[in-house]
């Protein structure tokens, strides 16, 4: 998929007020790809179902690059895929956080992507850098890679594989400054946004996930 509909919040019709929304959640669809469905969870978090299909939901967020901690499981999810490759690389959530900076060493032509981007985002202002935390793939991506959508703009980071046990609740925490510093370089910008996204319209595949418990807080 191109820039244009990769780019965290960045494609798809506003979604009508509904119980995403009134806990707090925005409902966006990929061009072409079939929506996912999406409710949310007691405490902030949100539930997916689909087969085949894929689409996110997004809020805004504010301050300063801190620790995010969630929990997370997948009941059913697509098989491994290449996720640094741009065709067929499903994966069954991805939690990624957008900043309003560009990256220390942003290029004329990343710009010019993002712009493009924006351009067929409207009025919603795209966020010019990305962190992705991803469970999916085949588990020997490299520890950190660029998202093959987002020119450069995304750095990608494979918490739990495909093959990981489903039906289990997994913990993660994330120094969202440190690897923004490792992807990005010099000082992280401040936070704009959170997607929790699911794509398996690759593979066909089901996919039946959550993730709650969704925190910002201080690494100390």
């Amino acid at each position: 998929m191109p820039l244009a509909m990769t780019l965290v919040a960045g494609a798809g019709p506003a979604t009508p007020p509904n119980a995403l929304e009134a806990a707090g959640w925005r409902h966006a669809e990929w061009h072409g790809v079939a929506p996912a469905r999406f409710r949310p969870l007691p405490g902030g978090g949100v539930a997916v179902e689909g087969r085949g299909e894929g689409s996110f939901v997004w809020r805004r967020v504010q301050g300063g690059a801190e620790c995010l901690s969630w929990r997370w499981r997948v009941d059913a999810g697509p098989p491994p895929t290449d996720l640094t490759r741009a065709s067929g690389d499903d994966r069954a959530l991805a939690i990624a956080v957008g900043f309003a900076g560009w990256p220390t060493r942003v290029t004329f032509w990343q710009r010019s992507q993002h712009a493009f981007a924006q351009a067929a985002a409207g009025s919603h202002p795209l966020p010019r850098s990305v962190l992705l935390y991803v469970w999916g793939g085949t588990g020997r991506e490299p520890a950190a890679f660029p998202s093959p959508h987002m020119a450069g703009l995304g750095m990608v980071r494979v918490l739990r594989p495909a093959a990981t046990p489903p039906g289990r609740w997994f913990e993660e925490r994330v120094d969202l400054a440190a690897d923004w510093r490792a992807a990005f370089g010099g000082e992280p910008p401040p936070l704009q946004e959170i997607v929790i996204g699911t794509d398996v319209d690759d593979t066909g595949s089901r996919v039946e996930a959550q993730a709650e418990e969704i925190r910002f807080r201080p690494c100390r």
